[in-house]
């Protein structure tokens, strides 16, 4: 197989990945449907162009980082048959780097819309 078709075949697993992940994971539907609201609301109170740059970085860290929980979850599922406290520790600990990351995402929005 030569480069340039295992480059093209890369982004069609990628986009595979983010495709699949978005069909079975609510919580990436959840930040997929509020960052098409900060959308919508941008265009309504025509944020300036900075302020368009970071919302665009915050959309891409928490989607990005919901694909790695989502990756993160799926590999401790299939190494971890059984209950296992540190597998537990590792998706919590996976979910909490989303929930940070949303959370100042959040009010870094609030700001953005409020001041």
């Amino acid at each position: 197989m030569n480069e340039l078709k295992k480059f093209i075949l890369s982004f069609k697993y990628a986009l595979r990945g983010i495709i699949e992940s978005i069909i079975s994971e609510r919580n990436l539907k959840i930040h997929i449907f509020i960052s098409v609201l900060v959308i919508i609301f941008g265009i309504i109170f025509k944020i300036s162009l900075l302020e368009w740059i970071i919302c665009i970085i915050l959309f891409g860290l928490v989607i990005s980082a919901e694909l790695f929980n989502t990756s993160i979850e799926n590999i401790v599922d299939n190494l971890s048959v059984e209950k296992n406290e540190y597998a537990r520790k590792a998706k919590d600990a996976s979910a909490g780097a989303v929930l940070v990351l949303a959370f100042i995402s959040a009010i870094i929005g609030f700001i953005i819309f409020i001041y």
